[in-house]
């Protein structure tokens, strides 16, 4: 019996999520990466889109987001330790550093007596080009 993961198998499945995770720009869902993958006539089904998406996200090689009004989001993201500026309209996503987070964090879990911690943020706003049209 094999005991790997989804995000360890290398499976057809696996390689069309993820040929479509580095050709597609931003956030996506799930149903819409499912979408793309019917429209290339792939035979994946949705449970094993979500599958394959938490796979990836647990062995760190995607990113996941979830706004605070829809459904988890996933994209194909650059290594190392990073946060999101994201656009509230078009869903746009900027990767920034963020030192103040970073010192803040060790601070308060320090205080605390926490050790091997880590976070998440996501800063929600409106782009420039968006701001323009409204």
């Amino acid at each position: 019996m094999n005991a790997e993961s989804p995000a360890q198998r290398t499976t057809k499945q696996r390689s069309a999520v993820s040929a479509v995770l580095n050709e597609t720009e931003g956030f996506n869902s799930a149903q819409d990466l499912h979408a793309i993958l019917r429209e290339r006539g792939e035979s994946v089904g949705l449970t094993t889109v979500y599958r394959t998406l938490q796979g990836l996200a647990d062995a760190g090689e995607i990113d996941v987001m979830r706004p605070p009004d829809g459904d988890y989001l996933y994209r194909r993201c650059s290594q190392g330790h990073h946060h999101h500026l994201v656009c509230r309209s078009c869903g746009r996503a900027v990767e920034v550093e963020g030192p103040a987070v970073e010192s803040w964090a060790e601070k308060v879990a320090a205080k605390h007596g926490f050790k091997d911690v880590s976070h998440t943020v996501e800063i929600f706003g409106t782009c420039p080009e968006c701001a323009a049209k409204h």
